[in-house]
């Protein structure tokens, strides 16, 4: 069933567990997330990164997606990941996402502060729910999206902001990084506290490729209700296929059968997160 991604968190949020959201391309990608979270009986969230508008067709992207989670035994939610453009958000709402979230975090915080109210209030009128990010994650390897700064949130400025722009969860940039860590991570568990002690809304964690479980564990333990996967489930897709192209028997294979076994092969990664985050 297709839901509200604010109800999601808010239940989760509640029940101290939290959500992934697997960044998506195609249908393979979306079917092994459903078919993950029907098998573990969780909800699961379905990202759609603005950054993939030029390949995917964004309206026929939500009715697929519309299609299964109606098919779900599980909540299901559709969400846009960081978004950049106004034109970008409204297309996504208009598309039928459950949750947009505008990335402001190259602005100053007076300035992300007014955007990110702005696109707030258009979204809240449609029924659909906001995310945003203060501070921002720093760029790892294999990773596709862009560079951040690696700035960590500030908790007196994560109150402030989600006082005055209204949204309804947090992206709290806490060490982690898109893509894999080049180094040993550095993620401050201490600081999501402040930031949970400040900040009443359910908080989102990107860059969870590559963090260690039990820092996953512990960060839904302290509060994270919904945590961003993208580059270990890509990782594990495409060295399936580099594998499978150094076989002489497979590399001929039909595209039909190495589609197939590519959704196979990211099905174990995310049912690894799926598992961490159900918090039992």
């Amino acid at each position: 069933m297709l839901v509200n991604t604010k109800d999601m968190l808010l239940k989760a949020k509640e029940e101290q567990y939290a959500v992934a959201a697997f960044n998506v391309y195609n249908l393979e990608t979306v079917q092994a997330a459903i078919r993950v979270a029907e098998e573990q009986q969780h909800p699961v969230i379905i990202a759609l990164g603005e950054r993939y508008f030029g390949t995917v067709d964004v309206e026929g992207f939500a009715s697929l997606v519309h299609t299964l989670a109606g098919k779900a035994s599980v909540p299901v939610g559709l969400h846009l990941d960081h978004a950049y453009e106004k034109e970008s958000i409204i297309r996504a709402i208009r598309a039928g996402f459950t949750s947009v979230m505008y990335d402001g975090s190259k602005f100053n915080l007076e300035e992300n502060t007014r955007l990110t109210k702005e696109i707030t209030e258009i979204a809240h009128m449609a029924g659909v729910s906001v995310e945003a990010e203060i501070g921002s994650v720093a760029l790892g390897a294999f990773s596709d999206e862009e560079e951040g700064a690696g700035t960590l949130t500030d908790p007196n400025e994560a109150k402030r902001f989600v006082e005055e722009t209204g949204v309804d969860f947090l992206a709290a940039a806490i060490g982690t990084v898109h893509g894999m860590y080049k180094g040993e991570p550095n993620i401050r568990l201490d600081l999501l506290d402040e930031i949970r002690n400040k900040v009443d809304v359910p908080l989102v964690l990107h860059g969870a490729s590559g963090t260690p479980d039990e820092i996953i564990k512990e960060a839904v333990a302290k509060g994270i209700c919904k945590i961003n996967v993208n580059t270990e489930v890509s990782l594990a897709a495409t060295r399936h296929l580099d594998e499978m192209f150094k076989n002489e028997e497979r590399k001929n294979a039909h595209l039909s059968t190495i589609m197939a076994d590519m959704q196979q092969a990211m099905e174990p990664v995310m049912t690894k997160f799926v598992r961490l985050l159900m918090n039992k």
